[in-house]
């Protein structure tokens, strides 16, 4: 794998293309000096009072003051901690934003130039390699943009406060980790705001965890070395479950009569199951092996394309816990293989609800006796059954897909239990 790192560590810098990844500052709302100031005293105690943690967990006392030394208590975190934003772009806007000509068309030159390489991968785990690229183009657009925040910095500033202190810690334990065991420089490990670093964007414990010496020189190095990060997402991807040789899964057709209840992700048949419920493979394709477990999804709803996914799709969720994105890399993949890509139309017309109306959403489907377990405008698997429970009760198509004229028939709905006084009427202003 040694051809890989140098032939690879060219073409990379070379490379101008979007990451998947946060990855750039991004400037905070400003605070007053004398918070900043006061932010920075407690963080700087903060690191003090973890010291002994650190110590305790084997770090030498030598690391972990250099890599402290000299960071800083970062707004820039924080706000993007504590302000995430949403995810609020169509599925189709940010397919086509990942899934692009020049993406799919150095993907495929790599694969070429390299193939004895990806080969050797293939090989050993089993993960082929236009999966292994689709997730490397996604993340960091095959190297270019690796992230910019200090890792040790932007890890502390999470252990220190918010939402995420937990998951700071812990992941700050295993930076000072990997710092020691690959005899790295702290202050030259950088990643994105939350954590994830290197080529396919790991975070400290999935590397400590999964990450092996793709190139054989006797050290793990994600961020210079694309052979490691290869063969590190390759290794997870095969713990985590991949199945050689099976597909991720693939457009279908649905029959008119379909059950969008069945378009489940937590629904699975055996294909078999599902012919015989009319779902057919695209004009020319085939549907996988009679008796492979599936499920069917509808990322864009009911009138959107539908999708057959097996397992690797559950796998490529262990990755990213995000449809958009596991969708994304299974399709880029199938591009850099050479297939046309998705057939059906997307529901255009239809806006993706912001935070506020989804937040209005959660608590319509609440109050009219459909819970969502809290409004907090993030759309996951609670609220999409939630949607699904109503659309059953009223007779609707039952995707579990947020629209505009779904928020628009809840919001009417309470607003007509409040002109009756029932319960679950909308508050009084």
């Amino acid at each position: 794998m040694r051809a890989f790192k140098s032939g690879l560590a060219v073409a990379v810098l070379l490379l101008a293309s979007s990451a998947g990844t946060v990855s750039a500052a991004v400037a905070p709302d400003e605070k007053p000096a004398t918070d900043v100031q006061t932010e920075q005293t407690n963080f700087t105690n903060f690191l003090r009072e973890f010291r002994s943690t650190a110590l305790n967990a084997g770090i030498s006392p030598e690391l972990y003051d250099r890599a402290t030394t000299g960071i800083s208590f970062n707004p820039g975190v924080e706000e993007l901690n504590e302000k995430q934003p949403e995810f609020v772009r169509p599925i189709w806007e940010y397919l086509a934003g990942v899934i692009t000509p020049q993406r799919v068309e150095r993907g495929r030159e790599l694969i070429g130039e390299h193939f004895t390489e990806f080969q050797r991968l293939t090989d050993r785990f089993g993960v082929a390699p236009q999966i292994l690229t689709a997730i490397w183009g996604i993340e960091t657009g095959y190297g270019r943009t690796l992230g910019s925040f200090n890792l040790v910095e932007a890890l502390a500033n999470l252990a220190f406060e918010g939402p995420r202190t937990d998951y700071g810690k812990r992941e700050l334990l295993a930076a000072l980790e990997i710092a020691q065991q690959q005899h790295l420089d702290p202050g030259d490990m950088t990643g994105s705001w939350a954590g994830a670093f290197g080529q396919t964007q790991f975070v400290p414990t999935t590397f400590l965890k999964y990450a092996v010496d793709g190139d054989e020189d006797g050290r793990i190095d994600l961020w210079h070395s694309p052979a490691d990060a290869l063969a590190s997402t390759a290794n997870y991807l095969r713990q985590s479950g991949w199945q050689p040789g099976q597909i991720w899964g693939e457009e279908v057709q649905l029959p008119a009569d379909f059950s969008y209840a069945n378009a489940n992700l937590s629904i699975r048949k055996p294909v078999a199951e599902w012919e015989r419920l009319g779902v057919q493979a695209m004009p020319g394709q085939k549907l996988p092996a009679a008796d492979e477990p599936a499920s069917i999804i509808l990322p864009a709803g009911y009138r959107g394309p539908a999708f057959l996914v097996l397992n690797n799709f559950n796998v490529l969720l262990k990755y990213n816990g995000a449809i958009p994105y596991a969708l994304a890399v299974g399709l880029l993949a199938d591009r850099i293989r050479g297939s046309a890509g998705v057939r059906a139309s997307w529901p255009t017309d239809e806006a993706v609800l912001d935070r506020s109306s989804a937040i209005a959403l959660q608590e319509g489907l609440t109050a009219l006796g459909f819970p969502t377990g809290g409004s907090d405008g993030a759309l996951g698997p609670r609220t999409a059954e939630a949607i699904r429970a109503y659309q059953m009760a009223r007779g609707l198509p039952a995707d579990g897909y947020a629209t505009e004229n779904l928020l628009q028939r809840i919001l009417n709905e309470r607003s007509a239990m409040s002109q009756a006084g029932l319960p679950g009427s909308l508050p009084s202003r």
